[in-house]
């Protein structure tokens, strides 16, 4: 295969795409963001983590970290409606530890981890600084809650005021109030929050192969001609 540029292939899967379509994809990629990214560990409910997804798309996410340590993650497409057809998951799943792996991997590529939880030294959401850095947002399992491994590798810790007598909301309601919070606050400040030009391209391209029918063959036959 030879290495054509992905603004080549770009170019011809538009000619397979309506305009409107077209314009769509470049109006949704100009306000996706890496500054946020969404880690959920152990989820088992699929109505849950399938409402996740939806936020993180509503809100402008693109990746989301999937981590299945005990707990097989699945998908309600009813719920879900097709998001996480773009967006960029990353799973965990092939380590003893996954949860581990995920937060070392996230601290590679820079992010702060926070835990989304109500009992350590946490900083209220409209409180909590942007600032600092790229963030990585975990969030537990209903009943259990993050890991003592997040928790004890954790960075910081966010939580979500409450004034009744429950302790939390459930993980996609947190989900979504921290992230039109903190999305917000993000898109309003000084903060470069924005793709730079190689992501756009490696999205725009997957989303292409994603939106175009036999999207496999039309590239294989794209590279066969010589481009």
């Amino acid at each position: 295969m030879q290495n054509y540029s992905k603004k080549t292939l770009i170019d011809y899967f538009k000619t397979f795409v309506t305009v409107n379509r077209l314009e769509k994809m470049k109006k949704v990629l100009s306000m996706r963001t890496r500054y946020l990214t969404v880690a959920l560990e152990n989820i088992y409910q699929p109505h849950n983590a399938s409402a996740v997804l939806r936020s993180c798309d509503g809100f402008g996410i693109q990746d989301v970290h999937i981590i299945e340590n005990s707990n097989v993650y699945r998908e309600n497409p009813g719920v879900s409606l097709g998001t996480s057809q773009w967006l960029t998951l990353h799973k965990y799943q092939k380590n003893p530890e996954n949860s581990l792996s995920a937060i070392n991997a996230l601290k590679k590529n820079g992010y702060r981890i926070v835990a989304t939880t109500p009992h350590r030294n946490d900083k209220n959401l409209e409180e909590f600084d942007l600032t600092k850095g790229k963030i990585a947002l975990f969030f537990g399992t209903e009943m259990h809650g993050l890991s003592e491994t997040v928790l004890e590798n954790a960075e910081e810790y966010m939580k979500i005021p409450m004034f009744g007598f429950v302790e939390s909301f459930n993980i996609s309601v947190s989900c979504a109030l921290s992230l039109h919070s903190l999305s917000h606050r993000l898109r309003k400040s000084n903060i470069d929050w924005t793709l730079n030009q190689k992501e756009k391209e490696d999205v725009l391209l997957e989303w292409m192969r994603k939106s175009v029918k036999n999207a496999a063959s039309l590239e294989e036959e794209f590279y066969r001609r010589g481009g």
